[in-house]
């Protein structure tokens, strides 16, 4: 048993990373570890991720901390606040059991580990996103520059583990997300309901969706396009299916918490992002046995989906071809249970147990 510490931006937003970290720290107390989660700061906006939880809560800044910008005093008031929450930090790992282990879940949270008093324990740092996404972000420099020197690094699939480690990370190794729902139901796939679950902004593309929606509902009538989520876009998203003469068959559903009776009224599942890590939504929707249309947005799309197979894959932006893939599971219900049917099977190779059984072995070997 050890105890493990999990360092995030912050624990509390409604989002995926969010969502892995309670996931993860739940399966790991599972086991009998003592986990701690730690954020940096507060979310803007909080979410109830659940009470009597069976780790610990830690939060180092009740106020946000100084943005990176230039100027001499902003940098000092900056490292000044991040050396208070650092000590902090080093104050719980010295008191940490041998064995301990420290997971940097993103850069800007490995900017106070790495200030930190981490002697004698194994850090992990993590990207939960794609190296392409990374490559083209402010990050990128950050995550080269934090991450070198961890015991290992993690990103979401095989493909993006070797393209770190030809860009000079050799530490650099694959750890998928484990399926994080149970079904107790599962859709009949004959509700005429295309559905795409994620918060509405330029990166999860529900701009390309209503395109190639305004495609295909003239050859559907009867069927109804479902988006569950808020987000910065929402206005903009509202306006654009007016134009495209969509408000009788696009539904802005909301934000929801119950995942299974979202995803048991549909018959198939829509992933119109731009970018992705490892799409959670994704392996929820294989689980309940939804066929997904997906653009080919990042390794972790083809690490779940095989083309044909459990899925259909999409080339990234081309919304006509999307079209014509959801066109094809709308009117034939025997290919949606065809690739539903095996999308349950396949996803279970990353199940909880399996997937925290790697977690397990990989804590072995940081900790030789």
């Amino acid at each position: 048993m050890r105890d493990i510490f999990i360092v995030c931006n912050n624990f509390e937003e409604l989002g995926g990373l969010q969502r892995w970290v309670h996931h993860v720290a739940r399966l790991f107390a599972d086991r009998g570890h003592r986990v701690r989660v730690i954020g940096v700061t507060h979310a803007d906006e909080p979410h109830d991720h659940g009470r009597d939880l069976p780790y610990d809560l830690t939060v180092l800044h009740d106020s946000p901390p100084p943005p990176r910008r230039k100027g001499r005093l902003r940098g000092i008031r900056r490292g000044s606040v991040q050396r208070k929450g650092a000590a902090t930090l080093s104050r719980m790992f010295r008191a940490a059991r041998p064995g301990g282990v420290i997971i940097a879940a993103q850069v800007w949270a490995m900017e106070w580990v790495a200030l930190a008093d981490t002697a004698g324990m194994p850090v992990i740092g993590m990207s939960h996103e794609s190296y392409q996404a990374t490559r083209a972000s402010s990050r990128y420099e950050r995550v080269k520059r934090y991450f070198a020197g961890a015991h290992r690094f993690l990103v979401l699939s095989t493909e993006d583990a070797d393209s770190w480690a030809r860009d000079d990370m050799s530490n650099a190794d694959f750890m998928p997300n484990p399926l994080h729902v149970t079904p107790s139901a599962y859709p009949d796939l004959s509700q005429p309901v295309v559905e795409l679950l994620g918060r509405l902004s330029f990166e999860k593309g529900q701009d390309m969706m209503l395109e190639a929606w305004a495609e295909v509902t003239g050859r559907f009538p009867d069927w109804r396009l479902r988006l569950y989520g808020s987000g910065p876009d929402e206005e903009a998203l509202h306006r654009q299916a007016d134009e495209l003469g969509l408000t009788e068959t696009v539904e802005f559903a909301g934000t929801t918490s119950d995942v299974e009776g979202a995803l048991t009224q549909a018959s198939v599942f829509a992933l119109s992002s731009r970018v992705e890590g490892f799409p959670m939504s994704v392996m929820e929707a294989m689980a309940y046995g939804l066929p997904t249309v997906a653009f080919d947005c990042a390794p972790g799309v083809r690490e779940l989906i095989t083309h044909e197979s459990d899925g259909l894959i999409v080339q990234p932006g081309n919304t006509m071809e999307f079209a014509g893939e959801l066109g094809r599971l709308m009117g034939d219900e025997g290919l949606r249970a065809k690739l539903g049917g095996q999308a349950r099977s396949s996803v279970q190779r990353f199940s909880a147990d399996m997937v925290i059984d790697r977690w397990e072995r990989m804590f072995d070997l940081v900790d030789r």
